[in-house]
Order: C-alpha cells, then structure tokens, then sequence
C-alpha cells in the first residue's frame, strides 16, 4: 500500500484515523441565552494568543451552540477532568436540553459553569471563520481559573488523562 497516494473515497477514513491519534483536551463549551444553558462537548479547542488571552473552538455548523453563541457573542470553556467522562459523554448527545440534567453547574460570568471541572474560561467572541463543516469560535478570554487537577483526554476513541514521564524515559 502506498502510504502518499491516497484515493478520495479512502481520504476521509485515513483523515478521521490519523486524528484519533491525535490527543485532545475534552472541554464543554457553554452558553446561556434567555435563561437556559447550552452546551456540547468539544475537543477541538486550543490557546491562541497570550497578548492578549484568546483561545478558539470549533462548532458544528448546524449545532444549537453555535446558534446561541451567534446572539449572545459570549461562551465559557470547561476543561473537564479526568473523573468527568460522564459529563463529557452527556454534553455529546446530539440536541437535547435535557444535557445539564444531573451536572452541577452554576453561572459564573453570566456562562454555565461545570462544577468540578479543573479548568474554566469565560471568553467574549471576537470573530467567527468558515471551516467546512464546522465554525472556528475565536474568544477574548475575560476570566480564566485553574485548580490544577488532571485534565480528561481524548485519545485513540477512548477517555484517558496524562501522566508524567519518568525522569528516565525524558531525554
């Protein structure tokens, strides 16, 4: 098999297996708009800039979230934690508003907040960027706190969290 020449009906199964090696941070972005939370679970998120603070996400173009961080311009980022796979999974259903049952959660910067998560965001949108099927969400971050705690990864399809190597396996 050659591994440079990849046929088109090929491309997308070879693209979706290189990314599940990839990685990822599992975060629930949410938002709240006339009372009512919204959120979904998001790997596809990372820092940006550091002067100033921004990060960006990416929505699914046709989400609920996205619609709703359309009209308000504002959206939190919860890093989940590594005890915080059945949360990332109930943020993952499709539709619904029925994902924050059984969550605690509280407003903090007029955003949902997930209590437990270790990470938290509370970001002002400065611009939104076509991409494919998807929207990137660039945020100003105006609140940002930590706990420290181990952070929930996505990885190879599966939940797990990073541990340090030791001081032998680091060169």
């Amino acid at each position: 098999m050659n591994s440079l020449v990849v046929q088109p009906t090929e491309l997308p199964t070879r693209f979706r297996e290189v990314m599940a090696g990839v990685a990822s941070p599992v975060t629930v972005v949410t938002s709240i708009m006339d009372g009512v939370p919204h959120g979904t679970t998001v790997s596809a998120f990372t820092s940006l800039s550091m002067r100033p603070p921004m990060v960006l996400v990416s929505l699914d173009r046709a989400s609920q979230l996205l619609a709703v961080v359309r009209q308000t311009w504002r959206f939190g980022v919860n890093v989940l934690g590594a005890k915080q796979s059945a949360a990332a999974l109930a943020f993952a259903r499709k539709g619904g508003s029925d994902k924050f049952d059984g969550i605690p959660w509280e407003v903090q910067h007029r955003l949902p907040r997930l209590s437990g998560a270790p990470g938290w965001l509370a970001c002002d949108v400065s611009g939104l960027v076509d991409g494919g099927d998807h929207v990137v969400v660039l945020g100003m971050v105006v609140s940002a706190e930590t706990t420290g705690e181990h952070p929930l990864i996505y990885y190879r399809r599966t939940f797990g969290t990073h541990g340090q190597l030791a001081p032998s396996d680091n060169p």
